[in-house]
């Protein structure tokens, strides 16, 4: 390891202090800055309950396998939050196919390491260096020691999903692979309310998604926003037979497990927002947002009784009126879903990043990514002219 650095390998976050953690990850949303803004999913608080509540441990097939740049003095100055992983469940990034071929042709693919938030599709940094140090120097040795550990474990590979774009070259200079996928994010040009997004939109959009807000909330259906001091046990006991009912028909098992959700309440309930259906006295469904610097992460949603155009008011409609409330500059509103695009959520490229120890796999997987991006690309493009918005008014990914 270059100078008198070196990178060891933590199993667990509880291993690590949230101060040192939090000198590359920020603490808060209030002490982040425009050009760093706070990522909630990075922060220890969400991180450490990811393992202490059951939910991504070795048990799961998520083995924490951090690795921590630190001086000859042992201070950590930069990191890479990842797992040894035995399947390619719960990443968003689908390697399926990946490992088949591999195994079908006598390799042996999992273990992987896997470079990553846990059950989030949600872009943010995965080379986290301290402010102050010299960032291009320590995160160049850190994709470089990732490289490493994955030739010393023996294993496949090493895969680092939803990269910024300002790391991409980064691992391209280490040889990693690149690879693109597809989101729908709203990006907030400074509109006043609702309303004043809405008059960008072209006409015949316009009046559809407010007769789908008005469909929406028939029945006596009610929206509350709750964060902080709302979030009590009773609420996540409600919030969580919505989750355990949707996500074990979409997934057939759930990957949150309850003693989650106390736990993030009680490390971060300011940065969690529950926009939360209300019919006949009762809460019905659900859906949990996570408030970060300058955007609000939609994650996931359930409910208990089905009622039409519910679902798009309390996930899309909801958030964008949340974001626009808080001055936030995005919603992200999780993976894929082209159907986000009517209701203003505009195609954005995702990136991953692979590194592929096996020479002949690296070959086949690079031939099929060349492909992949201009696929991608094609779509974006595709999707973008399709935009709901009048012609000049329309939103631009960035």
């Amino acid at each position: 390891m270059a100078g008198n650095l070196s990178i060891r390998i933590e199993q667990s976050f509880a291993a690590i202090s949230p101060e040192s953690w939090s000198r590359l990850a920020g603490a808060s949303r209030e002490s982040s800055s425009a050009a760093v803004p706070y990522n909630p999913f990075l922060s220890h608080a969400f991180l450490s309950s990811l393992e202490q509540s059951g939910s991504a441990t070795a048990k799961t097939g998520w083995h924490g396998h951090h690795l921590l740049l630190e001086t000859e003095e042992g201070m950590l100055i930069g990191a890479i939050p990842a797992y040894l992983k035995s399947h390619s469940q719960g990443e968003y990034v689908f390697d399926h196919g990946w490992a088949d071929a591999f195994e079908r042709a006598g390799g042996r693919y999992y273990p992987k390491l896997q470079c990553a938030i846990p059950f989030t599709p949600a872009t943010g940094p995965r080379l986290l260096v301290a402010s102050g140090d010299d960032r291009e120097t320590m995160q160049a040795t850190l994709a470089a020691g990732l490289q490493e550990v994955t030739r010393q474990l023996g294993i496949s590979s090493a895969h680092v999903t939803f990269v910024p774009e300002n790391e991409v070259e980064v691992f391209e200079e280490a040889d990693y692979l690149h690879r693109t996928d597809q989101q729908f994010h709203f990006i907030n040009e400074g509109y006043a309310d609702h309303d004043a997004f809405l008059e960008t939109l072209a006409s015949r959009k316009r009046k559809a998604l407010k007769k789908e807000r008005r469909a929406a909330l028939e029945n006596g259906i009610s929206i509350d926003w709750l964060t902080g001091s709302d979030l009590t046990e009773d609420i996540w006991d409600q919030f969580f037979a919505f989750y355990m009912d949707t996500g074990g028909r979409k997934w057939g098992r759930p990957y949150l497990t309850r003693s989650f959700y106390s736990m993030i309440s009680s490390r971060m309930a300011d940065d969690i927002l529950l926009v939360m259906a209300k019919r006949d006295g009762r809460y019905i469904a659900g859906a949990i947002n996570f408030i970060g610097g300058d955007t609000l992460y939609g994650r996931h949603w359930g409910c208990i009784e089905d009622h039409p155009f519910l679902h798009f008011e309390v996930c899309y409609h909801q958030a964008i009126d949340f974001a626009l409330t808080r001055g936030l500059k995005r919603v992200e509103a999780g993976a894929q879903g082209e159907h986000k695009l009517a209701r203003g959520y505009l195609p954005v490229t995702t990136h991953s990043m692979h590194y592929i120890a096996h020479p002949g796999l690296r070959r086949a997987i690079s031939d099929y990514l060349d492909r992949e991006r201009q696929e991608v690309d094609g779509m974006n493009e595709y999707l973008s002219e399709h935009s709901p918005f009048r012609k000049g008014e329309r939103q631009q990914d960035d």
